[in-house]
């Protein structure tokens, strides 16, 4: 075997590194094919030309096994779970209610609960879930939702910088800090500079937001222009919302988004203009979007509940933990159903889903959904469980649409979610155990009470977050082995440390600041955490400030749309370009530097 002298194995690790992130940056090849690439390199070159060193192939790979890494994906499942039972639906809906009262006053109230969540759990899908409440909201005022979209990116990335686990940055630095000294982050150390980090940047947000963002329209719009009407039934039942609800002016402001055609109780049919408030037991006949529809089954528990209640399909609180869907099926020509209603077709014991809405469009109806007789080409908006869905591919009294399938939901598991949430949290920020054992058993608690099924946990694990991490750990541990830390380390002290730690410090946050908008904020961190513990051994800077300083620039991932996965969830609702984010989020990164070299005597004995 050949054996490269030291020297040469540290400049071939910085050559492998420089192409891996030449190939990040170019997106020539998929991120996981990029990533697995450069774990194979180094672990090739080190077989063949660096025999005596300590980084053999178990070395290597062991970032898979990361303590950080567990824990990542772990939260991954737990904000699934959050995500999967709709646990912020029901909140966000009633702060959205409010909104004509004082329009500004709950737009900012929708931040702040987007910020706060995002301290505690995975910015993803917290955005996803809060996505379709701005665009909403802008529509309502009037708006264009690029005027939301980003904000709502960069609120989530800067409430990441306050707390551990707020962002899969923090974890990954921390572990490098635990392994290579004897210190180690508490769930709060960054919490005084991360708050003022995330004040500045917020104050920024919302006095540039209107100067430098686009008016574009999103998609919203377009989904909300060409939505057609089902005609739908809603059952009042015990203890439910709507139970007290009084007519305003014939019509019912609570169902905002839902016309109600028809009152159905007892024998009496009631017609608009309603005048008395609704009782337990009325069924309301509504003409409805499948979008509307599908607010209300996430909103809160009892419009699910009453809707089910209808065709029996609440028998006894089924907790099966299959995704619930919502698709559409069209009546086929020659159908068995044609000229048959719901109840006489038996369609929920059939096909073991449920009708929600049937749309015609040839004309009005006004009559119980469950009495409409079934005409060739209605189209029948069905709910049920995915199993049951599919199965209706082989139908052929129906057309499944199978484009039109998406999952909705389970809010009916919404508060034993929100209990298996704050539980994770509270026992990882009061150190009861590790937070690696927090993380998994929240997890382990999602998937156990039927929050989430394997399959649905399963793809919460990004294997894109999975095998960067792991090549960054690779990439991070050939650093340190082979000098190449110490040896950027030590120029950068050169450079700098005649100018003061200040400056040293602000050199640092602006570089990484620079690689993490171009390389992702996990990769960039990784790669510089060895770096600046390296400068710390070498100034004497406390290695705390260090790391924070790579944790907070890390996270100044605001001028491209692929420095962070929310950027490229908020990319197509915003219609936004590249240089969007260039334009508002350049400066953003200016001001969080400017801002932190300042406070960073405050912050820190330098």
């Amino acid at each position: 075997m050949l054996a490269l002298p030291e020297i040469w194995q540290m400049w071939a690790v910085f050559a492998i590194v420089a192409v891996g992130v030449y190939f990040y940056v170019r997106e020539t090849f998929t991120i996981e094919s990029i990533s697995v690439g450069i774990i194979v390199a180094l672990m090739l070159f080190f077989h063949v030309f660096a025999r005596e060193s300590t980084l053999d192939t178990g070395t290597l790979l062991s970032g898979f096994a990361a303590p950080a890494l567990v824990t990542i994906m772990a939260l991954l499942v737990v904000g699934q779970g959050m995500f999967q039972t709709g646990a912020l639906e029901g909140p966000i809906v009633q702060v959205n209610s409010s909104l004509d009262k004082s329009p500004r006053l709950t737009l900012l109230v929708v931040f702040a609960v987007a910020f706060a969540v995002s301290m505690f759990m995975n910015n993803t899908p917290v955005v996803v879930m809060f996505i379709p409440v701005m665009a909403a909201m802008a529509t309502r005022l009037g708006k264009k939702a690029s005027r939301y979209m980003m904000p709502l990116s960069f609120i989530s990335i800067l409430a990441g910088m306050t707390t551990l686990i707020g962002s899969s940055t923090n974890l990954l630095v921390n572990d490098v800090l635990v392994r290579t000294t004897d210190f180690e982050l508490s769930f709060f150390t960054q919490f005084v500079p991360g708050i003022c980090l995330a004040v500045v940047g917020a104050a920024y947000i919302i006095i540039m937001a209107p100067i430098l963002l686009p008016e574009r329209e999103g998609l919203e719009t377009e989904i909300n222009a060409t939505g057609h009407q089902y005609i739908a039934q809603i059952r009042v039942t015990q203890n439910h919302p709507l139970v007290g609800a009084r007519p305003v002016a014939g019509l019912f402001p609570t169902l905002r988004d839902v016309t109600v055609r028809m009152v159905q109780r007892g024998e009496i049919s009631k017609l608009p203009p309603f005048e008395d408030p609704l009782e337990a037991g009325d069924v309301l006949i509504v003409a409805a979007t499948r979008n509307s529809l599908s607010k209300l089954l996430s909103s809160q528990p009892e419009y699910l509940k009453g809707m089910l209640d209808i065709a029996g399909f609440n028998n006894g609180g089924d907790v099966s933990a299959d995704t619930i869907v919502i698709s559409e099926a069209v009546i086929a020509p020659g159908s068995r159903m044609i000229g048959r209603n719901i109840e006489q077709i038996g369609f929920r014991r059939q096909t073991g889903t449920l009708v929600l809405g049937i749309q015609r469009r040839s004309r009005m109806i006004r009559k119980r959904m469950l009495d409409i007789r079934l005409e060739a080409g209605d189209v029948l908006l069905l709910f049920g469980y995915d199993r049951d869905m599919r199965a209706l591919r082989n139908d052929r009294d129906l057309l499944l649409l199978d484009w039109s399938m998406v999952e909705i939901p389970d809010i009916r598991k919404s508060m034993l979610a929100r209990i298996i949430f704050i539980a994770t949290i509270v026992c990882a920020a009061t150190s009861i155990v590790p937070i690696e054992i927090a993380a998994l058993g929240g997890a382990l608690g999602m998937i156990a009470t039927g929050c989430l099924n394997i399959r649905q946990a399963v793809r919460a694990l990004d294997m894109r977050i999975f095998l960067l991490i792991g090549a960054a750990f690779a990439m991070g541990l050939s650093l340190e082995q082979t000098g190449g830390a110490a040896f950027i380390g030590e120029g950068v002290v050169n450079a700098f440390m005649p100018y003061g730690n200040q400056i040293l410090i602000a050199a640092v946050f602006l570089v990484i600041a620079f690689f993490t908008n171009v390389i992702s904020n996990s990769a960039a961190a990784l790669l510089f955490a060895p770096i600046a513990l390296e400068i710390s051994a070498q100034t004497g800077i406390d290695p705390i400030a260090m790391v924070l300083t790579v944790i907070f620039a890390a996270n100044c991932c605001f001028a491209t749309p692929i420095a962070y996965q929310t950027n490229l969830l908020v990319l197509g609702p915003g219609h936004y370009k590249f240089s969007d984010f260039i334009r508002f989020g350049g400066p953003l990164i200016v001001l969080l530097w400017i801002t932190y070299t300042l406070l960073a005597p405050v912050f820190f004995q330098l």
